[in-house]
């Protein structure tokens, strides 16, 4: 029996993925199948994950490569992915960043010793040079958990999760295809409908933030419709689930979804942040699942006092991330 299948979409990371592919080559669980998702990556990817697969026999077994014709994006990807997958759990992990060798067995017994549907974890922000120790918060549900991620309090990423594969075929959940950004709210979807969920309070995923190629890392007015479409989908599925009970939580995700346009020094971005979910800026000071921080600089935009929410991107991005995690 398959335990867990391991999807990862290859695109452009020949600069990463023979460590991305070493970590998972290095697991210490068992009966894992790996599927390599080539998205029609242009570069030497892919020669570079063969050459490194060679390095592990024993695993040739248990490793599916499919390829697209065509490039597809990420979303596509994920679900090519799990199309093909056969474990009982499954882990998404992206090509530019690395695992420690523990983390399926850890996750996976942690699983079934709780009868989980859904396993998440703690993560490394890995600079160049340094390492940030990303906490996740715990939750002894599924519906606090979901608030929480709907707040911005706990990532939705889909990375650091071990999901039930039985979550998404029997949801008939899938990652949006041609809508890359927001595309790991799939996630919130899974989590409204799994039943046990656990918080393992360890950090195992190293996400890279080197990668220029990275969605993350770029931004046009197509990532924002993107975002738009993603948090549309949520919301229509969740009001299908909870009816209103939501309202508030729904509230601070667009909130949140729009918060990296204060980020900037740029007068265009704040007007973005202006004219993007409007209706929700009376939420801002209930949203008591983020920091007062965050808060503040939010309330800061809504009066437009952009001198404040210029100080802030300052001391955020320019003193913290600029010296101190670099």
């Amino acid at each position: 029996m398959v335990k867990v299948s391991v999807i990862v979409p290859i695109y452009k990371v020949e600069r990463f993925v023979t460590k991305c592919v070493d970590s998972l080559m290095s697991q210490t669980l068992k009966d894992v199948e790996f599927i390599f998702v080539d998205d029609a990556s242009p570069d030497r990817s892919i020669e570079l994950l063969n050459k490194c697969i060679r390095k592990y026999p024993n695993r040739v077994d248990s490793i599916k490569i499919v390829s697209h014709e065509k490039n597809k994006g990420l979303p596509a990807a994920r679900n090519t992915g799990v199309a093909l997958a056969t474990g009982e759990y499954i882990f998404h992990c992206d090509s530019d960043d690395f695992v420690d060798s523990d983390m399926l067995e850890t996750l996976y017994d942690t699983a079934q010793k709780e009868k989980a549907d859904i396993v998440w974890c703690d993560w490394f922000l890995s600079f160049e040079h340094t390492e940030r120790y990303m906490k996740q918060p715990s939750y002894t549900t599924s519906t606090e958990a979901l608030k929480a991620m709907l707040g911005g309090v706990m990532k939705f990423n889909v990375w650091n999760k071990l999901v039930r594969r039985g979550l998404y075929t029997d949801n008939h959940i899938c990652f949006p295809e041609g809508y890359a950004m927001g595309e790991d709210m799939t996630m919130i979807l899974l989590f409204a409908v799994a039943a046990n969920v656990v918080y393992v309070p360890r950090a195992f995923y190293h996400y890279v933030k080197l990668n220029s190629e990275a969605y993350s890392q770029n931004f046009s007015l197509h990532h924002l419709d993107s975002v738009k479409h993603n948090i549309h989908i949520v919301e229509t599925f969740l009001q299908e689930h909870f009816g209103n009970n939501l309202d508030l939580e729904i509230a601070c995700m667009k909130l949140e979804a729009k918060f990296p346009f204060l980020m900037s020094n740029d007068k265009y971005m704040y007007k973005l942040w202006v004219e993007t979910y409007p209706e929700a800026n009376i939420y801002i000071m209930r949203n008591h699942y983020i920091s007062n921080r965050r808060r503040l600089v939010q309330w800061c935009a809504y009066k437009h006092w952009w001198l404040m929410v210029r100080l802030h991107n300052w001391i955020v991005c320019k003193v913290v991330y600029g010296l101190i995690y670099r």
